[in-house]
């Protein structure tokens, strides 16, 4: 059996449309997040190898399952993250969490509606929100804001990629009831351009993903670590321009994200508009030195 972490796609942390453990996030919590990254990219990129089958998928995330428990040791990925975790007697559930949507993905092509994938997004996306929060110490009463813009996220991401998820590995998160009703089936994201029904599909879909997102807009203020407050509001300005981008353009034949320089503009000003809104007692309480 082929080892998982000779699976890699070769995809990283900076390739990812938000910044994850970027050098707002407090230096003493940088290695934890990113040996989290590196198990959780791991296991995606099993789950989203073209050339193994079901049965070759599942058994490789239960063996990095059996590393993360430590039952088992052959992944370093997984070693890491065990140990990180021991080091600060955090659970891995979340990471355990996360393997169970990964399972899903080498087992289930199809989601019937939005409540269906957003049951799928409870174990793909909440859990790293929830994670990340664990590892600040903060309230699980931020949970439901942080849960409302993970799913955001996830889905802006099944938007951007639906065509190759479909074309590579005949898996489509557009819910199956949303496109009947606009007369279409998944075949219709093999098409080189969508049809207009489509594009009204994707506007939709785009539009409920900012409501979703707006039901979390207040989770930057929630917490109590000011770096990570400047972290959301970046993360949540980052998500409402991509689902805008989504209601106007075709992810079919056009490359739905945000260039480099877009991105670092779009973060400097979050910043700015999150440093002014705990300065003015919009966020919390304490606003330790961002050297900190």
């Amino acid at each position: 059996m082929t080892d998982a972490a000779q699976l890699r796609s070769g995809k990283g942390h900076k390739d990812e449309n938000f910044p994850v453990a970027s050098h707002l996030i407090a230096k003493r919590h940088r290695p934890l997040i990113l040996a989290f990254y590196e198990f959780v990219r791991t296991a995606d990129d099993v789950a989203d190898n073209a050339k193994l089958n079901e049965r070759q998928k599942i058994d490789l995330l239960d063996g990095l399952e059996a590393d993360l428990v430590g039952t088992g040791g052959g992944n370093p990925q997984a070693v890491t993250l065990r140990e990180a975790f021991a080091e600060r007697d955090m659970s891995p559930q979340h990471a355990q969490d996360l393997l169970k949507a990964f399972r899903l993905d080498a087992t289930k092509g199809r989601y019937k509606d939005w409540d269906d994938l957003i049951s799928y997004c409870a174990y793909s996306a909440m859990p790293v929100g929830r994670f990340v929060l664990d590892v600040h110490g903060e309230s699980r009463a931020t949970w439901p804001a942080s849960d409302a813009i993970c799913a955001a996220l996830q889905i802006n991401n099944h938007l951007q990629d639906c065509a190759n998820d479909f074309r590579d590995l005949n898996r489509v998160y557009v819910p199956v009831e949303e496109l009947a009703k606009y007369g279409l089936t998944v075949e219709a994201l093999g098409a080189p351009k969508a049809s207009p029904e489509l594009r009204r599909c994707f506007a939709d879909l785009a539009r409920r993903t900012k409501a979703l997102l707006q039901e979390g807009e207040a989770l930057p203020g929630m917490v109590k670590d000011f770096r990570l407050s400047l972290e959301l509001q970046v993360i949540y300005d980052l998500a409402i321009r991509i689902a805008d981008l989504l209601t106007q353009r075709d992810p079919l034949s056009e490359d739905v994200k945000l260039g480099k320089r877009t991105m670092a503009g779009i973060s400097l000003i979050a910043v700015i508009s999150g440093m002014g809104k705990r300065l003015t007692g919009n966020g919390s309480r304490n606003i330790p030195a961002i050297g900190a």
